[in-house]
């Protein structure tokens, strides 16, 4: 059997296909994931860094999670603490209500007294947000993870809006408003009630801004870590389809080379026949 020989120009022209073949199938598939750097073989340093930066956004996209539900949580407190608040004020109006009335009128007025502060005491108790209730007890507490660090947290306990415990409102149920010093006890009651729930508005909403303000900035940092990410290791898709181009040219270039080195080879071998 004959050994088929190659000469030079023929070997030469074939190197050059395979490297242009391997050259089109790195671009096509950078083409095709839209990466140019897809793994540590293409660059091991680009590598590395991305995925440092993916992973250091992973962790903040979780944590952008926790504070947005932390908004949600403290934002159901602040709903709470206003509509106690106008449930103390509507208490303030029978009371005042009740200096000028008598018989009948005075004991419809204590009634309603009463069943409205009870309502405080559902209002409060049915504000809970995933099971966390912010102002019905003054031991519970939200705390909030900004970060990786373990200091960078906020911790919000929790208030007590309810009118019958220590620690609370302490508004009491009228009994009767028979006696004006009756009634204007209850209204020193309320008046320090609407303080307390003044502060308390002030404070959690205070909060609110701040969890608002650390979501919007975790969203960008997120942001600026996949974008840094992305410049490491996405592909110029034109300058890829521009060079997908430019090899394909090159790869039929070298296809009519290597034609016309074996066209040149037959001729020679012709004039021994």
């Amino acid at each position: 059997m004959a050994e088929i020989t190659l000469n030079a120009a023929v070997r030469s022209n074939l190197l050059t296909l395979s490297n242009t073949q391997s050259l089109i199938d790195k671009t096509q598939n950078r083409l095709s994931t839209g990466l140019r750097v897809s793994s540590p073989i293409d660059d091991s340093k680009a590598f590395f860094e991305a995925k440092s930066l993916s992973d250091r956004a992973s962790d903040f996209s979780e944590k952008k999670d926790g504070i947005d539900q932390g908004i949600s949580s403290v934002k159901t407190a602040l709903e709470a603490v206003e509509a106690v608040d106008t449930l103390v004020r509507q208490l303030k109006g029978l009371a005042i209500s009740a200096k000028s009335a008598s018989g009948t009128e005075l004991t419809s007025i204590v009634s309603q007294y009463n069943s409205l502060r009870t309502q405080i005491d559902n209002l409060a108790g049915d504000a809970s947000y995933q099971g966390l209730n912010l102002v019905n007890n003054t031991t519970s507490t939200l705390a909030v993870s900004f970060g990786t660090a373990t200091t960078s947290t906020l911790s919000i306990t929790a208030v007590d809006l309810r009118t019958n415990t220590v620690g609370g409102l302490s508004v009491t149920s009228a009994a009767n408003f028979s006696a004006t010093s009756l009634v204007d006890a209850a209204i020193t009651q309320l008046d320090t009630a609407i303080t307390t729930l003044r502060g308390n508005a002030s404070s959690l909403g205070s909060n609110v801004a701040l969890l608002q303000a650390r979501l919007d900035f975790t969203k960008s940092y997120v942001n600026g870590l996949e974008e840094g990410a992305g410049k490491l290791t996405l592909a110029d898709i034109n300058e890829e389809g521009a060079n997908l181009v430019s090899l394909q040219t090159r790869q039929q270039l070298g296809i009519s080379a290597l034609a016309f080195a074996g066209q040149s080879e037959q001729s020679v071998l012709s004039l021994f026949r």
